[in-house]
């Protein structure tokens, strides 16, 4: 998968009858995943608009064909050492249900790395450990070889109090 913008309609994608698609991606060498129903498009880094007296990790706003949707660095959030943006820098555009309505907002990786099609005996409970990302924004992980894909509920980690991004999104130019 590139990191040219795609677009990706979540009611031309369904779960497959045979599991849920998850889409990956890495930060600092490790794989994340999300529900890729809630992955509406993937776009190169372009520099955002910076907003003051923000969180360091919320990068600022980019202008998405006329919607400004905040841009947060998840490797900033989930406290890991900063790195220059490169190449395979992505900011994947998702959806988030907060209560009752939908906010779309980006998420700053490292790359994106691969879809995954995962039955619901391939998902481990998350253990309860300290770290970076809390154990209730993780639904479960996948072994995947020798490596293991930690798959975050993205609903739930874009609503935390640290992250709650209040009407921003609903802004338009």
């Amino acid at each position: 998968m590139t990191t040219h913008e795609l677009q990706m309609h979540g009611d031309d994608l369904q779960h497959h009858s045979d599991g849920l698609q998850y889409l990956s991606f890495l930060l600092d060498d490790e794989e994340y995943g999300i529900d890729i129903l809630r992955v509406q498009e993937l776009r190169g880094w372009t520099p955002v608009t910076r907003v003051p007296d923000m969180p360091k990790y919320l990068k600022g706003v980019l202008n998405l064909r006329g919607a400004i949707i905040p841009v947060i660095d998840l490797r900033e959030r989930f406290g890991l050492p900063v790195i220059e943006y490169g190449p395979t820098t992505v900011v994947i555009v998702i959806r988030v249900q907060s209560g009752e309505s939908e906010r779309v907002m980006g998420i700053i990786v490292d790359a994106v790395a691969e879809t995954y099609t995962l039955l619901q005996e391939q998902i481990q409970p998350a253990p309860k450990v300290g770290g970076g990302i809390s154990t209730e924004f993780i639904t479960g992980l996948m072994a995947q070889g020798e490596r293991m894909i930690i798959l975050i509920d993205i609903d739930q980690l874009m609503n935390s109090k640290e992250l709650a991004i209040q009407e921003i999104t609903s802004y338009e130019l």
